[in-house]
């Protein structure tokens, strides 16, 4: 027999869900109208001179080659991101479930690093890799390597994307490890008496219920590429040199508050907006088919 709950008062399923509407109305709704709204005027920097321009903000931004640039590292960055995360993360959670003396430091020390800020995190590994005080640059230089990302744009962005990584890892190994032991060994156990390797366990159990976790965690660590790593690339690199880890949050902001283009930095806001409502909408729509709930 189900059982549902009922409300005898009528106003009360709107009060209780009341504080969660006006919060997502006062910090989402509220400044996405006004970003939408900036997008569209020309203002200087104080707001004295304002004039209404319709598109031409967008169509300024779309005839820029340093934006198609953003575009284009920001894409290969969250991919990145995204897939070597997700694959380490699962890696260590696997690593972690077998554990079983010393499993609740294995896991402390796991979780460890998402106390960490993210600007923090830059600034510790700018600290590891710095050309001239840094300890890994200079195991580095002892067999051969030179590592210099404050003027190397390949190897700054390498160093973006490894921080950026390690900042996001402890979050995905929560979930993971989560996942991991909500399925029931009643099904390994009849797997591997019926002669299944651990590889062939791993693909055909636990992988596929591990889906739901997984796809969650795919929307979360794209979501995060695109905005989270902010504070990583500000402590880090400032999106040089020769604007090789300009992103896009990264450009919103340096265009916006440094260049005072405000029309032209809400033009940006909402295009990096649509884009990750887009790829969200992507991922429920095709991706989530191959969930298996």
């Amino acid at each position: 027999m189900e059982k549902r709950v009922t409300f005898n008062e009528r106003t009360l399923p709107y009060l209780l869900v009341a504080p969660q509407i006006i919060i997502t109305l006062v910090f989402f709704f509220w400044p996405s109208g006004q970003m939408v709204w900036q997008s569209l005027l020309i203002e200087d920097a104080f707001g004295g001179n304002t004039r209404f321009v319709w598109f031409d903000n967008f169509l300024h931004l779309f005839s820029e080659g340093s934006y198609w640039a953003s575009v284009r590292i920001t894409l290969v960055f969250s991919a990145l991101v995204a897939t070597i995360g997700l694959a380490v993360s699962l890696l260590l959670a696997v690593m972690a479930d077998r554990v079983i003396r010393g499993a609740g430091i294995y896991k402390a020390f796991l979780v460890w690093p998402y106390a960490v800020a993210p600007a923090v995190a830059g600034v510790l590994w700018g600290f590891l890799f710095n050309p001239s005080v840094g300890i890994v640059a200079w195991l580095l230089s002892g067999i051969g390597l030179e590592f210099n990302y404050v003027s190397n744009g390949n190897q700054a962005f390498l160093l973006v994307t490894f921080a950026a990584v390690w900042s996001q890892i402890s979050y995905n190994f929560l979930f993971f490890l989560a996942g991991l032991q909500s399925i029931p060994r009643s099904l390994i156990e009849a797997a591997a008496i019926d002669g299944a390797g651990p590889g062939r366990r791993f693909w055909d159990i636990v992988f596929p219920l591990l889906s739901p976790t997984g796809f969650f965690l795919l929307v979360i660590n794209i979501i995060y590429a695109f905005f989270g790593t902010f504070g990583i690339v500000g402590s880090l690199t400032q999106g040089g040199p020769g604007q090789a880890t300009n992103i896009l949050v990264w450009k919103v902001y340096n265009d916006g508050f440094r260049g005072q283009d405000l029309g032209g930095s809400a033009a940006q806001s909402v295009v990096l907006m649509a884009v990750v409502v887009l790829l969200t909408f992507v991922q429920f729509r095709y991706i989530e088919r191959r969930v298996h709930y």
